[in-house]
């Protein structure tokens, strides 16, 4: 018969998703929450209001195995996609910004060649990458082809045995430092991808400041003026649209993860910061409408993390599709959002300073609810699998 147990529900874990992770993921989990809270969280505030993300960064995360992580040989860790879920959790509990470039990093740039580089560009780029010595970027965003990459207008025409690439790409994670850009290109053949290194002439990328969101991570604008390329640059087995969306759901399953630890982080300081404040001789937390909103982030994260566990469980099995992805960055994107903008008001004028997290967290995720897909666009993507129906065009 089953019993009541009468141990105390843990406010932070409060469905018990911990005992569904097995030890080796606990222990991956547990590693990267440490140094995020020692190596991370002390500056990341300051990072945010100047604008950076330290190159070193990249290399120290390198060392821990946590770039391209989820990839097998060529020096990445190999690890399971719920550890490799975990992992981005860890990482956006710090910062989106953290996340992101660490997600750009391995799901996209190293993914790319991963996926569809020849053995030689495996070789050659995914041990330095998965080390963090070598930072890559993703170049299909462009802007006036955002949500509809196949209107792209970048152009990449053949000149013997040489590529040359002419067009822009726009809001480029890493762009400004990266060694190398995987950028997606028309040709007469369709949809190449090409590895264009920095220093090949006619490629800029300049940086995009003045943004009020992720803003401890690099975004860039990447442009070519008659870049020649070698053949043995382009990705060989990438021929169609296929190659970046492909990528880009392997970015978005990490997204679907990072979003529930920044709301998770919002919801731990709104706790801690309403348990402690004193209004009218009581504490925040023993007002209804406080405990209101508390309860909503508690709905909203646990439901959030039981779909990232979920979908991580069936892509290890092999049965996740990118309809499965759209959902749940749609629903874990918009929850922790709203999370963050309810922690703000739990704050009060505290809400809106580098003090705390909140502020910063809420800035970043307006923008997580836009990249990799619009929240409109996997709406639609949903409900295109829903009725058998597309509405895109």
């Amino acid at each position: 018969m089953a019993t009541t147990s009468d141990k105390a529900i843990d406010p932070h874990d409060f469905v018990g998703v911990d005992a569904l992770l097995s030890d080796d993921e606990k222990a991956i989990r547990d590693a990267v929450r440490e140094v995020v809270r020692e190596r991370i969280l002390p500056e990341v505030g300051d990072w945010f209001e100047q604008g950076i993300l330290p190159r070193e960064v990249f290399t120290e995360l390198g060392q821990l195995g946590f770039m391209g992580a989820h990839l097998e040989g060529y020096g990445c860790s190999g690890v399971n996609a719920v550890s490799y879920g975990l992992i981005n959790h860890e990482l956006e509990y710090g910062d989106s910004g953290l996340r992101s470039a660490v997600s750009v990093q391995g799901s996209l740039a190293m993914y790319a060649i991963y996926r569809w580089g020849s053995e030689e560009q495996k070789q050659r780029w995914l041990p330095a990458m998965a080390k963090g010595e070598v930072i890559g970027c993703f170049g299909l965003s462009e802007a006036d082809a955002g949500s509809d990459p196949g209107s792209m207008r970048t152009f990449a025409r053949r000149d013997g045995d040489d590529w040359v690439i002419n067009g822009s790409k726009m809001w480029i994670t890493n762009g400004s430092i990266a060694d190398v850009a995987i950028v997606w290109a028309a040709t007469d053949e369709g949809i190449r991808g090409f590895l264009v290194e920095k220093d090949m002439p006619g490629f800029t990328a300049p940086q995009i400041h003045k943004k009020m969101s992720l803003r401890a991570s690099i975004t860039s604008e990447l442009v070519f003026q008659d870049v020649r390329v070698p053949d043995e640059n382009r990705l060989p087995e990438a021929t169609s649209l296929r190659g970046p969306l492909s990528c880009l759901n392997e970015a978005r399953y990490g997204i679907v993860w990072g979003v529930v630890g920044a709301a998770r982080a919002c919801y731990d300081e709104a706790l801690s910061y309403a348990t402690e404040r004193i209004v009218f001789e009581k504490p925040l937390t023993s007002y209804q409408l406080t405990q209101q909103k508390l309860a909503e982030m508690v709905l909203e994260i646990n439901r959030g993390m039981l779909m990232a566990l979920h979908l991580g469980r069936m892509k290890d099995e092999g049965r996740l599709r990118p309809e499965h992805v759209s959902l749940g960055k749609m629903g874990n994107a918009r929850g922790a959002l709203e999370i963050a903008r309810s922690a703000r008001s739990i704050l009060g004028g505290n809400g809106i300073t580098l003090e705390y997290p909140v502020i910063r967290h809420m800035n970043n995720l307006e923008s997580v609810f836009t990249y990799e897909g619009t929240h409109e666009v996997h709406t639609l993507v949903v409900g295109g699998a829903v009725t058998g129906i597309q509405a895109f065009r």
